[in-house]
């Protein structure tokens, strides 16, 4: 082949793999998992034996953690990585859940188990759910801590992880036991158990742009630095972070009331909680009283029928009060304290005033609002409460549950729910996408046609040139 005929189909060569590559390269970049939520009941049957007359035990929650539906509890704000190339997920999840039973006479308990952090990581068509693990042996009674277990194989059935950006979910993965699973899980069951399905929603997050190899400017030096705002008591903004009762959402959800809740004017869903946001009034010398804003209503069979709005909360000499307009069948009216709270000293911290998770009572017109449901006294959700008394102080992070969740959870077998699709194929944005990457192969192959004739043209040329004749201009 002449010289010339070789560089041009170089640089037609080079020219479309640059057309190309950069495409097929996009895809194949991690891309950032922020936000999103893991429902998983570990296994319904352990449940029911924990809390039931022979292990005569229950479960807390920690780290945010929730419950949804009948069985099963939620785990927020995922993090990780997805390469929509070759399918690859992780996302780690934060929450757990604390088992105790069968409590001796000296006030310890046999069965001791917490499972946190849920990680699921994905490579091909293989998956694996990945738990931190503290359990008390049945035998022994001593105590492991593990770091990330390879607690069960979930199966894909087949699912294709290749895909877009903006969203993965993936509904009712069936779970099994590993041996490293059954032996944190202080030998209760073997390996091969059927544990419940998984189901989880993450945020996909676009490739971040490649930096700009224009040196950044330098800082400049010598300026002093901002100085910190100065409060007037006047608050700035807030929130209260309330979830009313973890047994009474399990009530409204499961399949007594078959209900939900809804939220409206602002409110925002935490899983384990609610945020009622803004903030308005005023704290001086540890005393507080403000407004916020944002509504919950809760509706299910059985009339069940209530809305909690208006929200206020008002802490004086160390004591807290939290109130709510109410409306219900049998109960309409505004500003009824719901529950007290201990408070404790109030004071500010770089602009903030806060009150973390403080045990909660039902006072009587709270048990009233409640139609009776619970006596004055019953321990609710506990209140955090946290207001700003300079623009530039941040109110703490809500937990992250991605931005599909809805306001009921209730995941069925074969039915759209909010921890996915009602299918297990994983749901992919591709909003992110001006078009479709050609397959590597497709583009081999057309970058091959392209050169096969342009050598074919070559030779036709040459065979029709008369002998003894000049080259052309272009073939040196």
């Amino acid at each position: 082949m002449p010289a010339r005929l070789r560089a041009l189909v170089a640089v037609v060569c080079a020219a479309v793999l640059g057309a190309l590559l950069p495409a097929t390269a996009a895809h194949a970049e991690n891309r950032t998992v922020q936000g999103g939520r893991l429902d998983w009941g570990i296994k319904s049957s352990f449940q029911s034996y924990v809390t039931g007359p022979i292990a005569k035990g229950s479960y807390s929650l920690t780290g945010g953690a929730a419950t949804v539906g009948g069985s099963a509890f939620r785990f927020h704000s995922a993090t990780g990585t997805y390469d929509a190339g070759t399918g690859a997920f992780r996302a780690a999840f934060s929450g757990g859940v604390h088992f105790t039973g069968h409590r001796t006479a000296s006030g310890t308990n046999q069965l001791d188990l917490t499972l946190s952090r849920p990680t699921v990581n994905i490579s091909g068509s293989t998956g694996t759910l990945h738990l931190d693990v503290v359990s008390k042996a049945k035998d022994t009674g001593a105590v492991t801590t593990s770091r990330q277990v390879p607690f069960a194989s979930l199966s894909l059935g087949g699912i294709d992880m290749k895909g877009g950006g903006g969203t993965v979910a993936l509904n009712n993965l069936p779970a099994t036991l590993t041996a490293e699973g059954a032996d944190s899980f202080a030998g209760y069951y073997t390996a091969g158990t059927a544990l419940d399905p998984v189901s989880l929603s993450a945020d996909v997050q676009q490739a971040a742009p490649q930096p700009s190899s224009t040196p950044s400017k330098t800082p400049e030096t010598g300026k002093s630095p901002k100085a910190k705002e100065t409060s007037d008591g006047e608050i700035k903004k807030g929130a209260v972070d309330w979830g009313v009762r973890r047994t009474f959402r399990e009530y409204v959800t499961g399949d007594i009331a078959d209900g939900k809740w809804a939220l409206s004017a602002g409110a925002q869903d935490g899983g384990a909680l609610f945020r009622f946001p803004g903030g308005e009034g005023t704290y001086t010398d540890g005393d507080l009283t403000a407004s916020f804003d944002g509504a919950v209503r809760f509706t299910g069979a059985h009339g069940l029928d209530l809305s909690l709005s208006g929200v206020r909360a008002a802490v004086k000499d160390g004591k807290g009060t939290l109130y709510a307009d109410v409306k219900s069948p049998d109960v309409e009216e505004a500003k009824v304290p719901l529950v007290t709270f201990a408070a404790g000293d109030l004071k500010p911290a770089d602009g903030l005033v806060q009150v973390a998770e403080a045990p909660a009572k039902l006072t009587e017109r709270g048990a009233k609002a409640f139609g009776g449901m619970y006596q004055a006294g019953t321990e609710m959700d506990p209140v955090s409460l946290a207001v700003a008394l300079t623009a530039d102080a941040e109110l703490p992070a809500l937990p992250d549950l991605g931005s599909t969740a809805t306001a009921s959870a209730s995941p069925r077998s074969g039915e759209q729910s909010d921890a996915g699709t009602g299918s297990t194929a994983p749901v992919a944005s591709t909003a992110d996408d001006d078009f479709p990457a050609l397959p590597v192969s497709l583009g081999a192959g057309a970058l091959l046609l392209v050169a096969a004739a342009l050598v074919a043209v070559a030779l036709c040329r040459r065979r029709a040139r008369p002998a003894g004749s000049a080259p052309d201009a272009d073939q040196g």
